[in-house]
């Protein structure tokens, strides 16, 4: 399998602005600039891109890695904070809060951090530190 965007910038960093557009069009000419990534203008950014790819896919692999271990989730929902830092992104926070029924904590963890450990966009972020803060709201079946 194969995915692509295209990335189109014109002038200068500073005064310069860009868009993206991705092979699904999710991203449809999204709108990218010096200010939406190192300061606080409207847009999108490569970290915001980044953090998004990898809640999406660690969400995806813990689904299937609890669904595989006979549990069914129920809600999983997963912020990803990816750090700039000196020029150089260094760190991808997974902060996790999950509702699945009938999971004691311990298994929970040990499932959430197999999750983080294999989901294909960790792999790929090997060269940053990965953290993961992971809850459980346990429900009643």
């Amino acid at each position: 399998m194969k995915r692509y965007a295209t990335a189109i910038w014109s002038g200068n960093l500073k005064e310069g602005n860009g868009h993206l557009i991705s092979e699904s069009k999710a991203l449809d000419n999204t709108k990218y600039s010096y200010t939406s990534r190192f300061e606080e203008g409207t847009g999108t950014n490569p970290e915001e891109l980044m953090a998004a790819a990898h809640a999406g896919c660690f969400t995806m692999q813990l689904s299937a890695d609890l669904t595989k271990a006979g549990f069914m989730p129920e809600v999983l929902e997963t912020k990803c904070t990816i750090s700039l830092e000196d020029g150089r992104i260094t760190k991808s926070q997974l902060v996790l809060k999950a509702k699945v029924a009938e999971l004691k904590e311990e298994q929970f963890q040990e499932i959430a951090n197999g999750a983080k450990q294999n989901c294909p966009v960790s792999k790929a972020y090997e060269s940053l530190e990965i953290s993961l803060e992971a809850s459980l709201e346990n429900i009643s079946s």
